[in-house]
């Protein structure tokens, strides 16, 4: 199992390849445990090999059975398939009793439990604060935390897919997206990239990463400036601190 950052399609075939083993990525958080995820295959109480449902290279999974899991909008309405929204789960489990991984609250902090939930108390969901894309099998695509997900010239962009996307270059050991403000577009999109081994981070390479993105995402995706760093800021459990990074952008001045 894979959790933490999302996977992606490169580590999800690497480790086919290189271990003979199919990852199951799963996601969810402290407050409400683990919601989502693949599992291609388990073992079952007679020791016998079944398939629950295929795990799709670079996908979430699909929400663990007994949970109501759905991607909302901003105004708590289940969004079309397809569309990117709120990963939520709602307070009450298919057999309409409270969903039991449920946290009671944040210690002293009333506001920020009620801020957590939306709709009416029949309908409540818990907003997890990460975006994603459900398809029409229920499988989930991440596109990021919803405060790391912005908009550049009017379209909205989720770093995940440029971040997976990067790392298939063989240059690249690891990379982070954010937006750098652009007075004609809103933002542009930077990266944050780490070096593999051997490799030098020159023009020639900046080049090549823009064209490598360009070649397999949408005109508006590819990164307009790259920084290569030592190594991305991350938190104890392995998640990249965005949000250090767009600090670290404000301090340093224009990446290169």
């Amino acid at each position: 199992m894979s959790a933490g950052e999302a996977l992606g399609d490169t580590a999800f075939h690497w480790c086919q390849r290189a271990l003979g083993v199919t990852v199951n990525e799963m996601f969810g958080q402290t407050e409400i445990n683990y919601i989502v995820g693949n599992c291609g295959t388990f073992v079952d109480a007679a020791g016998q090999v079944r398939s629950a449902w295929p795990a799709k290279p670079g996908s979430m999974g699909r929400a663990f059975p007994g949970h109501r899991v759905a991607v909302i909008d901003d105004a708590g309405r289940e969004c079309p398939r397809g569309t990117p929204g709120d990963v939520s789960v709602h307070r009450l489990d298919v057999h309409g009793h409270p969903d039991p991984v449920f946290f009671l609250g944040y210690w002293r902090r009333d506001d920020a439990t009620a801020a957590k939930f939306t709709g009416s108390q029949a309908e409540s969901r818990c907003r997890t604060g990460d975006t994603a894309v459900m398809d029409a099998e229920g499988y989930l695509w991440y596109q990021g935390r919803s405060d790391d997900v912005f908009k550049a010239a009017g379209y909205r962009i989720g770093p995940s897919e440029i971040e997976n996307c990067l790392v298939k270059h063989p240059a690249m050991a690891n990379a982070a997206v954010v937006p750098k403000p652009d007075a004609e577009r809103g933002a542009v999109v930077k990266a944050y990239v780490v070096l593999s081994a051997g490799h030098v981070g020159d023009s020639a390479l900046v080049q090549a990463l823009q064209q490598h993105v360009r070649g397999r995402l949408a005109s508006y995706e590819y990164p307009k400036e790259i920084e290569f760093i030592d190594a991305l800021p991350m938190t104890t459990t392995g998640n990249v601190q965005r949000r250090v990074l767009r600090l670290h952008r404000k301090k340093s001045g224009p990446g290169r």
